[in-house]
């Protein structure tokens, strides 16, 4: 009975010193208490590598890399859109990860600011370029290593974001692709081709990595949690579209392998001679893909210069400068200009047929320049000449593609390749073209399995001095040649029958 009583006298004790001064008290310090979890919810995400483009409630555990900030360059031409997405493609070509990366995000078009760029075919190019990185899939971190910061689970962070954001564009990227047509797949899968054929031995070994099934989807290791999560279970994949963009079969990584040996890649080479050991069935492929490899052309002549809705045109970045491709622009002066001006009139930005530069209007090469995406100068630099020469044959015109095709043969603005001048003389045939029949029917007609060696192709030398006065060429060094090439093909079938 006394405990009961004292337990009654506490309880009044509590009433009696429940205020209400002291709940206002309690009232403030809830209101305080609430605040400050707001304020910690919102702006602790955007701390560190846990800022993530998926938004800001997501998981510590699962947070994106953080963007590097873009070196605008002030450009009175372009707007600030404009002036980013241009950086950003430049890196994108030259196989920055994060670039690939956020120019997949601005194409898809999902913030406000980016609606206007809202291209789902060019989104899913740059989130497929990045997962083919290999800048996204290697391993940085390793025991004992630290962070510039002198954090030992520095480098082990970026490990983990890079894959995140791997994660999530496996899944973006299945998802724009179950949403296209087969068309708009295949334009998909044509540029990335493009893209990676524009880097040499290294893109040309991507290829054959994504062709190959003993790769991840995208060429990263087989073992890879990404592309296992892809791949997903024999009866429920995780991304099948994705699976299905590039489908694996061995002739096409043969090809690709062949390809980048070309290049005169060592690496290459090692490669394509342990792709021949893994299987006997694959090292009898030789013979067929060689033949396939010396007529193989980028499915596009260069980057689709497409003119979008948003105003910002895609511009192709992919004009690597090396040596070789410094000597073949220098020797465009021995291109005469008026074929130049025929390609600009044939995409009728000028009127007429002028056979100098100077006597072009610069308004009239600034409309060049903005169909191909480039820095309206009025002044047109060599590639730009190239470009329209491309720019003509692509949209149609026979006497662009067949002065393209000289040049291909003789490196005069590009480099040297004898694969692609048969592509172009082969589409100026196709309408009617007389000087395009002229050399199928003679230098091509000796062999199509040596359209790419070095020798036979000698023969399509005597084209360009025809071809850059008005194709009008010499019948007898004509005979000269045929009767040496004949004389060569004679002498290496009687050592095969010999043998």
């Amino acid at each position: 009975m006394y405990e009961a009583e004292n337990a009654v006298a506490g309880v009044g004790n509590v009433s009696e010193s429940v205020t209400p001064s002291r709940i206002a008290v309690i009232g403030n310090r809830l209101r305080t208490a609430l605040i400050g979890v707001v304020v910690a919810a919102v702006v602790g995400p955007l701390l560190g590598c846990d800022t993530a483009p998926g938004g800001l409630w997501g998981k510590k555990d699962g947070a994106a890399c953080p963007r590097p900030q873009l070196a605008t360059v002030a450009s009175p031409q372009f707007n600030a859109q404009q002036q980013e997405i241009r950086i950003l493609r430049r890196g994108a070509f030259r196989g920055d990860f994060f670039a690939q990366l956020e120019l997949g995000r601005r194409y898809e078009g999902q913030r406000a600011i980016d609606r206007n760029l809202d291209d789902p075919v060019e989104s899913a190019v740059w989130y497929t370029m990045a997962l083919t990185n290999p800048d996204g899939y290697a391993q940085v971190a390793s025991s004992g290593r630290r962070g510039g910061n002198g954090d030992p689970t520095a480098t082990s962070r970026f490990d983990h974001c890079r894959a995140v954001e791997r994660t999530n564009a496996y899944g973006t990227l299945d998802r724009l692709l179950s949403r296209m047509d087969s068309n708009e797949q295949d334009a998909v899968r044509n540029r990335v081709v493009y893209v990676l054929s524009s880097q040499g031995a290294e893109g040309f070994r991507t290829l054959a990595r994504i062709h190959d099934d003993g790769f991840g989807i995208f060429g990263e290791p087989s073992d890879n949690r990404q592309a296992m999560d892809a791949r997903g279970r024999p009866y429920k994949p995780g991304t099948p579209s994705v699976i299905n963009l590039f489908p694996r079969n061995d002739v096409d990584a043969y090809l690709y392998n062949y390809l980048a040996v070309q290049t005169g890649d060592v690496g290459a080479y090692v490669m394509l001679k342990d792709f021949e050991r893994s299987t006997p069935q694959r090292g009898g492929y030789g013979s067929f893909v060689e033949a396939k490899a010396k007529r193989w052309v980028p499915p596009y002549e260069f980057y689709p210069p497409d003119a979008p809705t948003s105003g910002v045109p895609h511009v192709d970045e992919s004009n690597w400068r090396d040596e070789a491709t410094d000597v073949a622009l220098d020797r465009l002066r021995e291109l005469p200009f008026v074929h130049i001006a025929e390609a600009l009139s044939y995409l009728n930005v000028i009127q007429g047929k002028p056979t100098k530069e100077d006597e072009i209007y610069p308004g009239d090469i600034q409309t060049l320049q903005a169909m191909l995406g480039r820095e309206p100068t009025g002044k047109l630099t060599p590639i730009e000449k190239v470009r329209a020469i491309q720019y003509a044959a692509v949209n149609g015109s026979p006497k662009a593609q067949l002065v393209l095709a000289v040049m291909y043969s003789e490196g005069v603005g590009v480099r040297r390749d004898y694969a692609r001048a048969f592509h172009w003389y082969s589409e100026a045939e196709k309408q009617g073209s007389a000087e395009a029949k002229y050399a199928m029917s003679t230098f091509f007609s000796l062999g199509m399995d040596g359209v790419a060696d070095q020798d036979k192709a000698q023969a399509v030398v005597y084209q360009i001095d025809g071809a850059l006065a008005g194709f009008k060429p010499s019948v007898g060094r004509l005979q000269q040649v045929l009767a040496q090439v004949s004389r060569e093909n004679r002498q290496q079938n009687r050592r095969g029958d010999y043998r």
